[in-house]
């Protein structure tokens, strides 16, 4: 998929807009269109060395310099900008990769960068064009072969760190110059994992030349109340001189055997199989925002070594794989694209690791799962249902049918963190210092939200998982029953949620019997689900009581502005430390992943109406803006300010946000 070329205005915009690329083994490469790294997850090259996580920032960026004209801009701690490169950038263009165009005199330098699926590089290819000229110009053959100096900068760490520079700490360099090319290997230090640095085309040489460049300045740390300076180490300079017409291409990988480094080609691969994407999907015709966002969709798809499967990275570019965020994915991701081999991967690989009928919350770079989720487990039963109505692969459903009696039995019983089913048929959870719910901020031992009790969407999510356990066992055993009256039961204790005069659903059944009314949009999955908790009547009237509270321009709010608690911005502004940014997480933060369940609430209290459809249409289109215009270009972020502007915070690309929207465009073609 190919996008127009975007002018580009001033460095304060192009410090704020960013590029993704992805490898589908959780490796990626990613920026601001100035080049100036302004996070310290911004890198050339950020290999992921047991997929998808154990992350290692290797090439940080690189500094060009072509017929003494330097193209870089670095920001300083000291405040300075050096160099200024952006003076002669004269568009960059995101797909179908980052291609950054510069105007040096009378011809341009295009540059481009690129990922291939599954393999561990990254390419980036140099292109000399010229202007267009008169007829009474000289050809190209007589133009003065055009200098390039590269330097290249690294580090070697792990992504969420930052770097002090040490004058003990050199890399060890083999070069190895062949006939038209270079190979470099790189080890950072003994027994470090090596990488190589490979060129094709031009006259090129490698020079090694280690020196540190103290104090960069990353400003969107700074923004997050972080440490906000690095060091970084130039290894060596790569030198060439190219014709008009010619190009240059370099390879930073962690595989030791050169392959093919024809840069054009490698873009046509990747443009094969971006339209083979969009084939799959369905979208060849769509509008090229739904193009987009199946694009963006790929980038959350990793393969798990550990399982062998597909999983889901949350976010980009700091998290790992989830198991709530991928099970409320998975249609987005997958169904609404016809990744369904991927789909059932996803699946099995969260059901492998069920423990005590939990499946997973996250993955960590290291060590073994955490189970500290209450709904991820119910999600998983709701991902798979909707992978059967799709697919209607009962062969696949036999194989999981087991894991519901085993999680009911666990529920039943007792589980992890204080999870049971009581007397009254309802899900109880919650303990000291953990957080349980998609609420999930914690600061220490402070757990921000901590919803302990009988929470309103595990409830929901319950009554739902129980239906399905039903209904999945009578389509794998033919008439055998299962569970029957669990909804019931559950609907009869669900009573006590409903408030007439308020029009809207408690939040939380706490231990102490007491309801926390506080007006959240958990509520929205007791009519967003397969088998709703609700009437559509009561929907309608929930509906018509939290849109003016919750509803905005890029998502739902997830608190009332009406609360004492409530917070107008994430973080109450910039520079927000991680304290500050965990207290308003969820309270009043604006999360565009909901507007997936409520789309769904209102289609089914409201019913599939042109007026109800037209509703939905307008409150999507800021989101749909955002993803050309903010951010992480082609994706959608983690979060928005609870008030206007919304600026968009936390993750520039973020799984379930792409995905929920991708479902409901998909789910529901009216709304397009």
């Amino acid at each position: 998929m190919k996008q127009a070329l975007q002018k580009v205005p001033n460095i304060e915009a192009e410090d704020s807009r960013e590029w993704l690329l992805t490898n589908g083994l959780g490796s990626f490469a990613a920026g601001s269109i100035s080049t100036a790294n302004t996070r310290r997850y911004h890198g050339l090259f950020v290999a992921a060395f047991n997929p998808p996580v154990d992350r290692v920032n290797l090439v940080s960026h690189l500094d060009e310099i072509v017929d003494g004209k330097a193209l870089a801009v670095n920001a300083w701690k000291s405040g300075a900008i050096a160099p200024e490169g952006l003076q002669f950038l004269e568009s960059f263009a995101p797909l179908p990769v980052p291609t950054w165009r510069y105007r040096l005199g009378d011809f341009y330098l295009v540059k481009q960068v690129l990922m291939l699926h599954k393999r561990q590089s990254v390419y980036v290819g140099y292109r000399l064009e010229r202007m267009r000229k008169s007829d009474d110009d000289d050809d190209d053959d007589a133009a003065a072969p055009v200098s390039i100096k590269i330097a290249v900068i690294s580090n070697y760490r792990d992504f969420h760190s930052q770097t002090k520079g040490s004058e003990n700490w050199f890399f060890e360099q083999q070069i190895k110059k062949g006939e038209g090319n270079l190979d470099v290997r790189i080890e950072a230090f003994p027994g470090a994992v090596p990488f190589y640095l490979r060129t094709s085309g031009g006259k090129t040489s490698y020079s090694a030349g280690q020196a540190w460049y103290k104090d960069y300045f990353y400003r969107r740390e700074w923004e997050r109340g972080l440490p906000d300076s690095e060091d970084c180490l130039r290894l060596g300079f790569v030198d060439t001189t190219l014709q008009i017409g010619e190009s240059l291409t370099l390879e930073f990988s962690l595989e030791a055997e050169r392959q093919e480094m024809s840069f054009e080609r490698l873009l046509i691969a990747v443009q094969e199989r971006q339209e083979f994407l969009l084939l799959q999907a369905k979208v060849k015709e769509a509008p090229p925002y739904l193009q987009k966002l199946v694009l963006a969709a790929d980038q959350f798809l990793v393969e798990r070594r550990s399982t062998g499967q597909t999983s889901v990275l949350a976010g980009y570019p700091w998290f790992s794989d989830w198991g709530r965020d991928a099970m409320i994915s998975l249609n987005g991701l997958c169904l609404a694209t016809g990744r369904f081999e991927e789909a059932k991967g996803i699946l099995a690989t969260f059901s492998k690791y069920l423990s005590e009928g939990m499946i997973p919350n996250f993955f960590p770079d290291q060590g073994p799962p955490t189970y500290n989720t209450a709904d991820a487990t119910f999600l998983w039963g709701e991902a798979l249902y909707r992978y059967y109505l799709t697919t209607d692969d009962l062969a696949f459903v036999g194989s999981q049918i087991h894991n519901f009696f085993e999680i009911i039995k666990r529920h039943q019983c007792g589980t992890r963190h204080g999870l049971k089913l009581e007397a009254d048929s309802l899900i109880r959870g919650g303990e000291a210092h953990v957080q349980l719910t998609w609420m999930d901020a914690k600061c220490g031992d402070l757990v921000v939200t901590p919803r302990h009790g009988k929470a309103i969407e595990i409830n929901a999510l319950w009554h739902n998982f129980a239906i399905i356990a039903r209904t999945l066992y009578a389509a794998v055993y033919a008439n055998m029953t299962i569970y029957a009256g669990y909804d019931q039961a559950i609907q009869k204790s669900m009573e006590k949620f409903w408030s007439e005069e308020r029009g809207h659903l408690a939040d939380v059944l706490q231990d102490d019997g007491s309801l926390d009314w506080s007006l959240r949009p958990n509520q929205l999955f007791a009519a967003a689900l397969s088998f709703p908790l609700i009437s559509r009547e009561r929907a309608r009237r929930m509906l018509e009581t939290i849109e003016p509270k919750l509803l905005t321009a890029y998502g739902l709010r997830t608190l009332s502005p009406d609360d004492a608690a409530y917070h107008q911005r994430y973080g109450d502004g910039v520079p927000a430390d991680q304290l500050r940014r965990d207290m308003t997480y969820h309270q009043g933060t604006v999360w565009p992943w909901l507007f997936g369940i409520w789309v769904d609430a209102r289609i089914y209290a409201f019913g599939k109406t042109e007026a109800n459809f037209a509703l939905i249409r307008k409150q999507l289109r800021p989101l749909i803006k955002h993803i050309d215009s903010a951010a992480c270009l082609g994706s959608i972020s983690e979060i928005f300010d609870g008030e206007s502007p919304h600026e968009a915070r936390g993750c520039i690309s973020q799984a379930w946000s792409v995905a929920e929207l991708l479902r409901v465009l998909k789910t529901y073609p009216e709304i397009l």
